[in-house]
């Protein structure tokens, strides 16, 4: 064969084909990575954010509150107990991650017990909106801007659906977004990936049952021993091993929108 002839048979030939096989891999790695069986509890599919408690983690998929997702928290009276659950995650997302938004808290943030916490006044936004549906319109526009480390909305008459478009909302979110909502709302369907009921109990514990997570269902409570930030150095043991009983209702105050809490109040949540 002279020289022309190799040169086109050259041509001709095409060029082996890449391997599909890595692609092929990852794709089934991928699709593993966001199947999990309903008996087995599932990986988070987004970061996840320490909650400080060691018992909760172990039980929560990834091993700490979820981003990108909303997680909705019941409680049996508003003020009880949000800042003792919340606080230790935090601490950690407002020194490295950026503000803390509250839109509705039913009272004035303690700032004092918070900065035992780590926690501080100029970590903090609080929005003061008297109506449910400015509250959500509130939230759902920080979480679409992805404007925070952290939102804590309390929603009591949220509705399913309003419930749902947070969530799809918070899918695009880098931050944490929790929602808090009587405990009469647990017999309603929610979008939340993740939902929790939490109490307090004696001896400054709270009681935490994992109502929705993805992976099999938790049916025992976790006691989490929780002491607000500074009591534990100043009262004495029996109150230690007393602690509160249920708080009664607190009165939503509507004077204060969109400006740093620094205002502080005689009562420890």
């Amino acid at each position: 064969m002279n020289a022309p002839s190799l040169q086109q048979a050259a041509l001709a030939t095409p060029p082996p084909l890449p391997s599909s096989r890595p692609s092929a891999d990852r794709l089934a790695a991928a699709l593993s990575a966001s199947v999990w069986r309903a008996s087995e509890l599932g990986t988070a599919p987004a970061p996840v954010r320490a909650s400080g408690w060691a018992e909760l983690d172990a039980e929560l998929p990834g091993g700490g509150w979820p981003c990108q997702a909303l997680t909705e928290i019941l409680l049996p009276c508003t003020a009880s107990c949000e800042w003792r659950l919340t606080g230790p995650a935090l601490r950690t997302v407002a020194a490295n991650h950026g503000p803390i938004v509250l839109i509705g808290p039913p009272v004035p943030p303690h700032v004092p017990g918070l900065m035992h916490a780590g926690v501080g006044a100029r970590d903090l936004v609080w929005i003061q909106a008297e109506k449910v549906a400015e509250r959500l319109w509130a939230a759902e526009q920080l979480i679409r801007a992805n404007a925070a480390a952290a939102v804590l909305a309390w929603v009591p008459q949220a509705r399913p659906e309003q419930i749902r478009r947070l969530q799809i909302s918070a899918l695009r979110c880098e931050g944490l977004v929790f929602v808090f909502r009587p405990d009469s709302a647990c017999q309603q369907a929610s979008a939340a990936p993740l939902r929790l009921r939490v109490a307090p109990r004696a001896g400054w514990a709270l009681e935490v049952q994992i109502l929705k997570r993805r992976g099999a269902l938790h049916e025992d409570a976790i006691l989490l021993p929780s002491v607000p930030g500074g009591l534990a150095e100043v009262l004495p043991p029996r109150l230690l091993q007393r602690g509160l009983p249920l708080p009664v209702p607190a009165v939503e105050v509507s004077h204060v929108v969109g400006r740093a809490a620094v205002r502080s109040v005689s009562v420890v949540h």
